[in-house]
Formats: structure tokens, sequence, C-alpha cells
């Protein structure tokens, strides 16, 4: 793939976008921290108060490859298509910041929220930490990185090989999450109880 490497104004208006979806989660009421009133680098639990509420957690590989199908979206769109013309390529991370930066405010609304806890193992899904939307930009940011820098096929290995460990370990993950939020199946979440992630 040709490389999306960005420049110091497209990682400007990056790092713009990430402050406004900070300011967009405080408006909208979120905690800046884990109600614990402490901070963890990593937390395990996924049916418990603490989750989504720290640096991270189980999530974090589907925001990791989050960042790596937002760089094949950018190469597609820039070098593929040659969509803006061939300085647009530099726009790949904030077109990537931007769209995890939407999620995050797009999965902290309360409809969001319900569903989550509707059709997902995330059945105590209180929403996300103002500290866990940033982190999870950065967790994004860091996969993005990861595409821009290794081979397609090593890229795709670290992907699959973040999916399987979290759907061993938690019976969840980014494509699990997607299948219940679209289209819930009921097999999907008998497996996932039998699990005790339920």
């Amino acid at each position: 793939m040709a490389l999306l490497t960005p420049d110091r104004r497209t990682i400007l208006v990056s790092l713009g976008i990430t402050i406004l979806a900070v300011v967009i989660l405080w408006a909208m009421n979120r905690p800046p921290i884990c109600e614990c009133d402490y901070v963890k680098l990593w937390h395990g639990q996924i049916n418990d108060s603490g989750n989504s509420q720290h640096i991270s957690d189980w999530y974090t590989p589907s925001h990791i490859i989050h960042g790596m199908v937002f760089y094949a979206l950018g190469w597609w769109l820039f070098v593929k298509k040659g969509w803006g013309g061939p300085n647009a390529v530099r726009w790949g991370l904030p077109l990537a910041v931007f769209l995890e930066a939407a999620w995050e405010v797009l999965e902290n609304t309360q409809l969001v929220i319900n569903r989550f806890r509707d059709v997902t193992a995330n059945f105590g899904y209180s929403g996300d930490s103002i500290l866990n939307s940033f982190a999870d930009i950065g967790w994004m940011a860091f996969g993005f990185w990861l595409a821009l820098r290794l081979p397609v096929k090593v890229t795709v290995a670290l992907a699959v090989i973040g999916e399987l460990v979290a759907a061993y370990v938690v019976r969840d993950g980014l494509m699990l999450n997607v299948i219940m939020l679209v289209y819930p199946i009921e097999a999907i979440a008998e497996w996932q109880a039998a699990g005790g992630v339920k």
C-alpha cells in the first residue's frame, strides 16, 4: 500500500478532532475518569463497573483494528481511487481520527449504550469515561501507525490474532460486537453466556 504518512498540519487537525470529541463527551456529562476515582493502565474485567473506564481493556484490540481498517479505507480512497488529488494521501489520519471520534461520541449516547446492554456480551455497559474514549482514539491511531509501517500480511495477521485472543479469553471482540449490534444471533449470545461473560 502507498503510504498515508501524515504531515504536521494533518497531525494538528487530528489532535483538534480529538480535543473536540473530548469537549463533546464532557458536554454529554460523561465521567472524566472511572467513578472508582483511580486510573488503571489495564482493566481485564468486561462486566463490572470498571469496564471501558480505564486506559486499556479487552476492547483495546478492537480499537487498534479500527486503525488498521481506517488505514485501508484511506488507502482505497486517497491512493487507489485518487480522491482529492495526490496531496490528499496525507489526510488519511485525520479521516481515521474523525471516524473513531464520531464512534466514541455515538457509542456514549443512551441509544447505543442500551443497545450494547440488550444484545451484546456487555450487559452491564454504562458507557465510557472520557479518559477511555481519549485512549481509544489513541489506540486507533496506534493501529493506523502499525498499518502504515508494517507489511499488509503482518497487519492482517495482527488483526486476526487480536480478534482470536479476545474471542478466546472474553468471548467478544470487534466482529462479534458488530454482528451482535447489527443483527443479534441467539447462538452467539448463548455461547458468550456459557463462557461466563454474562
